[in-house]
């Protein structure tokens, strides 16, 4: 310990209090400094806010940081991560293994905060979610912490509802997100809070950053709008706090939102970005970049802190922290804990149903009644071939819920059960999710439902994925099991042209590392879609679907459509199995290679026929698999998708060997762009033959 500080025995509560901020500003400089990268400044200005909520409000257990009845915390400025890393620090936070044990070590060591920003620390340059425990959900692209923290409160409302009974409040959590101005300007923040303030959640309270600081200067260059009168119009509760230095009034403003009811609450702190540094406070200097060895000392001289100490935690804070946030989460959870034993022995079946949600399992018997579609010419689109599977689901899944971004109708994922009702302020229980036409948000806040261990789903058309694909790319980062449905998967929408018609969706969200893409081909295979997307505990799942009816194929003569928990299978065969050509396809397109198949063998050639749903799902089977249905010697192949040729050349060696789509579509009747743009069985059988030489 340095000499520069008095005995920890005689100073007050309130110098405690400063010692334990400026320890929280001096490791965030620190940090950065020695990492040459990062961002300083509103670590400096919102230390008093985070060790506020941490140490004086915060229900949260640092020897078990996933206790279900935990606040949530979420940093939605993520760049500010030197903030939590040192709040995880400071308060001992346990680390949690994939089993969801704690393993005896602490979440965030000082190494790591030393380590800031390199390799393997357990302090990266923003909270990830799937790497430190105590981290609630990844942030960092501007906004998705926030709109991911109206998923989070969504589900303490549903929970509530379904489980809570007569004295016994299972669920009661709140939710503090902390965001800045860039949040504030990114569309998707304002989606959310379109929708937070709709529903009046009452445990969701923002405290918004307000420096006027952004990377290119003053926020008067691009941002003079009345934010606080923009959150009244959302029907939130807005509170002011002038000096992000009183912690008194923060204390105060919290309490206050506990107190609220019937809306969310937003809170507007006055902070100084780089608070206490002599030459860059209020600058955008002090956003992101290190402050400089001599700024450094001058800062740490203002805080009356050790010029040339670093990493320095004085003594008494661990135990000042010990004392606040450590015993009052033990003894929430204690309380909780000794509740939920009672639960159990009152409502055993709840309780279970709690377990397995945690652990996300599913409850026995859950595919039970899915539907097996019989063989039909005419077909069933695929997005009512969902509807109906979607119903089952929300049946025997009793935490399965989700809705639409005002497309239920289109993309059938209304859940029209006895009982599944409407999620709304007066109604919490409901199982339908109306996200209005959000579709940012409405990804984002399902990635805050599977956060908090629900199973929700997503919809749009498969158009709008862009829209919500900033959103997706963070649940593939954070291993999270959310489900988006998207229907109108191709050309089937006709008429609406181009501006409906996915061209590039499959190809982009292919390329997300660790998200699996499935495109159905018939009614079978959206059931069995489902059957696979529902047992995944650490993957995200995109599911494209078709608007048109879509053959159901006779599985009598064509393989069963379980193939699909493989990603790829041999639907039709050549006689003794020994094909000279493969005709590879995906969704829609399926059937079509099915009918070229049967027009080649009509003409002696020995085809296959490989319905190929997912490449992620394929692509992790083994080889000796993956050369059964693609046996390499069988070098003739065509692929058969109603979108961009881009990637198909890994499985069929070239992009003259693709049909697909090498523009953008057209306004017109399906049948004249299926004409127009060659995906026809003729074409497919041309293609073939063309291969072969046999033209």
């Amino acid at each position: 310990m340095s000499t520069a500080f008095p005995a920890v025995e005689t100073l007050t509560s309130t110098q405690l209090d400063q010692l334990c901020i400026n320890t929280i500003r001096t490791l965030s400089i620190d940090a950065v400094q020695q990492a040459k990268s990062g961002h300083p400044g509103t670590p400096m200005a919102l230390a008093p806010l985070v060790y506020t909520i941490w140490n004086r409000i915060l229900r949260f257990d640092p020897k078990n940081p996933i206790w279900p009845n935990r606040d949530r915390f979420v940093l939605s400025n993520g760049h500010a991560s030197m903030l939590l890393w040192s709040a995880l620090h400071l308060s001992g936070t346990q680390a949690v293994d994939s089993e969801y044990e704690t393993i005896g070590q602490a979440s965030v060591k000082l190494d790591d905060i030393r380590r800031f920003r390199q390799l393997d620390s357990k302090a990266p340059g923003h909270p990830e979610y799937h790497w430190v425990s105590g981290v609630e959900t990844t942030t960092g692209p501007l906004g998705q912490g926030a709109a991911t923290s109206i998923g989070m409160a969504i589900a303490e409302k549903w929970l509530a509802h379904h489980y809570n009974r007569p004295g016994f409040a299972i669920f009661d959590y709140n939710v503090y997100t902390v965001c800045g101005d860039g949040c504030l300007m990114e569309g998707i923040a304002s989606e959310a809070a379109s929708l937070a303030g709709h529903l009046g959640l009452d445990n969701l309270c923002w405290i918004y950053d307000n420096n006027h600081i952004t990377i290119e200067g003053n926020t008067r260059i691009a941002f003079t709008e009345d934010v606080a009168t923009r959150f009244l119009a959302y029907g939130w509760n807005v509170l002011r706090v002038g000096d992000a230095n009183d912690l008194e009034r923060i204390e105060h403003a919290l309490e206050v939102f506990r107190n609220t009811k019937g809306r969310p609450t937003f809170i507007v702190l006055d902070s100084h970005i780089g608070y206490g540094s002599p030459n860059k406070q209020d600058t955008a200097a002090a956003h992101g970049e290190p402050l400089g060895d001599e700024e450094c000392r001058l800062v740490k001289r203002a805080y009356g802190w050790p010029e040339d100490a670093q990493f320095l935690v004085p003594e008494g804070v661990y135990e000042h922290f010990t004392a606040g946030i450590g015993a009052r989460g033990a003894e929430a959870r204690r309380n909780w804990t000794q509740l939920f034993e009672a639960y159990r022995a009152q409502y055993p079946d709840l309780a279970a149903e709690i377990e397995l949600m945690q652990r996300r399992e599913l409850p026995t018997g859950w595919a039970r009644n899915l539907p097996i579609f019989p063989a039909d010419a005419k077909g069933v689109a695929g997005r009512d071939a969902s509807g109906k599977t979607l119903n089952v689901l929300a049946q025997s899944i009793p935490w399965f819920l989700g809705g639409s971004a005002d497309l239920g109708p289109s993309n059938k994922t209304t859940l029209t059960f006895p009982g599944a009702g409407d999620f709304q302020a007066d109604s919490p229980g409901g199982k339908n999710l109306h996200f209005g036409i959000r579709e940012h948000a409405m990804a984002a806040t399902v990635n805050g439902l599977a956060l908090s261990k629900l199973r929700p789903f997503g919809a749009s058309f498969f158009i709008f994925s862009d829209y919500a694909r900033p959103a997706i790319r963070l649940a593939a980062l954070m291993e999270l099991p959310s489900l988006f449905v998207f229907t109108h998967d191709a050309m089937g929408d006709g008429e609406d042209g181009p501006t409906h018609q996915p061209v590039e969706h499959l190809a982009s969200l292919r390329a997300i590392p660790g998200l699996i893409v499935l495109r159905p081909g018939d009614a079978n295979e959206v059931v069995e879609a489902y059957r696979y997307i529902v047992q995944l505990r650490h993957q995200p799942t995109v599911l494209a679907l078709s608007r048109q009816p879509l053959p159901t194929l006779d599985r009598t003569k064509y393989a069963p459509a379980s193939g699909v928990a493989n990603g790829a299978y041999v639907l039709a065969d050549a006689p003794g199995g020994n094909p000279e050509a493969i005709i590879i396809a995906s969704g829609s397109e399926v059937s079509l290679a099915v009918e070229a198949h049967e027009k080649l063998l009509a003409e002696g050639i020995r085809s296959r026929v490989v319905s190929m749903p997912s490449w992620e799902i394929f692509e992790h089977q083994p080889r000796d698999y993956r050369d059964s249905v693609l046996p390499p010697s069988v070098q003739t192949r065509v692929a058969v998708e109603q979108a961009s040729t881009f990637g198909w050349e890994r499985y069929v060696g070239t992009a003259d060997h693709v049909i697909g789509m090498k523009t953008f579509g057209a306004s017109a009747p399906l049948k004249e762009l299926q004409k127009k743009f060659g995906f026809q069985p003729d074409q497919v059988v041309a293609a073939v033959k063309q291969q072969l030489g046999r033209n």
